[in-house]
């Protein structure tokens, strides 16, 4: 086993047995933020159906939500216009309440950074994704950190079918 292997298996059993080094939303927290949020910015959308985050996306915006996918691979992500990176889309459309990252674990600290200084509300780290070094730089910004859970099996937690919710807009086609 590598070093770098090691590090990363250390970095699960820390969230899987509590021991945070920053504090993480449970349960009601993930429900409070879901219900007073509108924007979820897609880091790592693609444009392949079979994706998880192209599920993800699609899902979401049919649930109700504004979509921004972040993919420097499309111009679009199931019909929706795509951005390279999360500034480029807050820039272009507005600003985003969470950040929601479907990237490799090593990848999470920059993408807590591009998350800081669009001034989202949230660093969301999905499935599989855990990075305590991202966790921190988002939550000594003020960033509420949500990691290795997905935002579309959350929502359906938090919201039935049908209720109302803060977000709208979503403009998912396939």
């Amino acid at each position: 086993m590598t070093a770098d292997e090691r590090a990363r298996a250390r970095e699960v059993l820390d969230l899987q047995e509590g021991r945070w080094p920053v504090p993480l939303l449970d349960d009601a927290g993930i429900a409070a933020l879901l219900r007073s949020s509108r924007r979820i910015a897609i880091v790592g959308a693609s444009p392949d159906p079979a994706r998880p985050s192209h599920e993800v996306l699609v899902g979401l915006a049919r649930r109700g939500w504004d979509v921004v996918p972040v993919t420097p691979a499309a111009e679009a992500v199931a019909g929706i216009p795509a951005w390279p990176t999360v500034a480029d889309a807050v820039a272009a459309t507005g600003p985003v309440d969470i950040v929601d990252v479907f990237r490799r674990s090593e990848a999470a600290p920059d993408h807590a950074r591009e998350a800081v200084a669009v001034g989202a509300r949230c660093l969301w780290l999905q499935l599989g994704v855990i990075s305590w070094e991202a966790a921190r730089i988002a939550h000594d910004a003020g960033l509420s950190v949500v990691m290795d859970r997905c935002t579309l099996i959350e929502d359906g937690c938090v919201f039935r079918p049908g209720e109302p919710r803060s977000g709208g807009g979503g403009r998912a086609t396939g």
